[in-house]
């Protein structure tokens, strides 16, 4: 089940909500727990015992760590951590690694290993995070111990954030857990941003990821250089909408639950280095790899030969984390590559280039970075990029030409979408019209309702729907 369904829309979430706050307020995280173990077991019924065994193991886990280290019991606390932690890691691995492992050694050494063909639990990277980052803080003292049972399994299975993040450490909603105070404000304003992120998923997303699937499937030879460079951008604004869109679309059920998520974008594409790239996208993932990754490593503040370790480290986790292929992998260490680039070579270069040089200049290596992402088939990859780069095709056709005019709107649409200038120019006119409450609140709930009864449209209509992360 995903957010942007009918069945999400108008059965589930309506259900759901009903129940919510229908229950007393100390009964709602069990409401929330068993609602939650509800929509996953929709897709994977067997997974949700593999999931209530990471809730338990980790649970028992923070309780062990924590029995210890009030009782300065600092060796044991630390093997109950690297116990607990272990556990996790090794199911994640076990599920989403092994076949390409074998793989791997089957092609390397001529081998025939069965492969396990296991269905891979969706959402395990995002939860098995989850459940990590909370022991580890536990050991630190960075968070309370969760006794709660039913609390803390309402932190790691809650539905809004469990298929696709953000990654929500649990420090930073401890004390929504136990003393939140849902208000009909707070409600409201989630309704309205989880309405912007189905328009932004439905709308957008969809129709560039269309644009992309029809380049993409164009196997007859070569393709002209604009159409290969069309495809890529489709895609990479097809994979920014479709990932903001699921998180802002959390955030807002978030807030309808009283909870307050952590924003995951930030406006990536206006970057004009990598480094601010990463900054700006997928703000959660780099938080929980710089947090429990790159500074217990040593950081910055190390060597140049340790920075660079350490650097390569994280991304070439970042980049396995994704999936369990060989272009994850090149994807991680190609961005390592780059942000080493931009601190040992370019380091203020970049901050000295006129402004538009500098975000062409991000923009170029993170299209190349999608082609990468996005071709698990290295022939295809590679055809694709000799493409863009005309090598053994032409500049433009006639086909390239019909869907640039044919996709013109959508285009203009997603560029302005990824920019402040809505939110500007919303603000702008909501400002000019302050002294009509009336025509201001009159006007958002036309545009609000106005995106929902679009999207809803569009999902009657259409059956194109995909979700990327899905598979991660």
């Amino acid at each position: 089940m995903i957010f942007s369904s009918l069945l999400f829309l108008f059965r589930f979430l309506p259900v759901v909500l009903l129940l919510y706050f229908a229950c007393p307020r100390p009964g709602r995280n069990l409401v929330l727990l068993l609602t939650s173990l509800v929509f996953y077991a929709w897709g994977e019924p067997v997974y949700v015992l593999l999931m209530l065994f990471s809730i338990l193991v980790s649970y028992l886990g923070g309780l062990a760590v924590h029995h210890f280290i009030e009782r300065g019991q600092e060796r044991k606390a630390k093997v109950s951590l690297i116990a607990s932690v272990g556990v996790g890691l090794l199911l994640l691995a076990f599920f989403k690694y092994t076949d390409f492992l074998l793989d791997t050694i089957n092609r390397a050494a001529g081998l025939e290993i069965p492969l396990l063909k296991l269905a891979l639990p969706i959402g395990i990277s995002f939860y098995t995070f989850q459940t990590i980052s909370y022991i580890i803080d536990v050991y630190r003292g960075t968070a309370r111990v969760q006794k709660n049972i039913i609390s803390y399994g309402a932190y790691v299975t809650m539905f809004p954030q469990l298929i696709a993040g953000p990654i929500v450490q649990y420090k930073t909603i401890d004390e929504q857990l136990r003393n939140r105070r849902e208000t009909a404000e707070q409600f409201a304003e989630g309704i309205n941003r989880f309405m912007i992120g189905l328009g932004k998923k439905v709308l957008l997303a969809n129709n560039a990821g269309a644009l992309w699937d029809s380049i993409s499937a164009m196997t007859t030879g070569p393709l002209p250089v604009v159409t290969a460079w069309l495809g890529m951008i489709a895609y990479t604004f097809q994979i920014y909408f479709d990932f903001s869109a699921y998180s802002d679309m959390a955030i807002g059920l978030g807030h309808m639950f009283g909870f307050r998520f952590l924003e995951n974008f930030n406006y990536p594409y206006l970057s004009k280095s990598i480094t601010e790239f990463w900054r700006r996208w997928h703000i959660s993932l780099g938080t929980w790899f710089r947090e429990y990754v790159y500074i217990p490593l040593g950081g910055n503040r190390v060597s140049t030969m340790k920075f660079i370790r350490n650097t390569m480290i994280v991304w070439l986790l970042t980049g396995i984390w994704h999936g369990a292929n060989w272009n994850f992998l090149i994807w991680g260490l190609y961005y390592g590559v780059l942000l080493l680039f931009e601190k040992l070579v370019l380091k203020d270069r970049l901050k000295k280039l006129p402004g538009i040089f500098a975000h062409i200049y991000c923009l170029f290596f993170v299209v190349l970075g999608w082609m990468i992402f996005v071709y698990a088939d290295a022939a295809s990859g590679a055809g694709l990029l000799r493409s863009m780069f005309g090598l053994g095709g032409s500049f433009i056709n006639q086909e390239s030409i019909y869907l640039i005019c044919n996709n013109a709107v959508l285009l203009i649409l997603l560029s302005l979408g990824c920019t402040r200038y809505p939110k500007i120019w919303a603000g702008w006119l909501l400002e000019k019209l302050k002294d009509h409450d009336w025509l201001c609140i009159l006007l958002r709930g036309t545009v609000y309702v106005g995106i929902f009864l679009l999207s809803v449209a569009y999902l009657v209509d259409a059956s194109y729907n995909p979700f990327l992360y899905f598979r991660f």
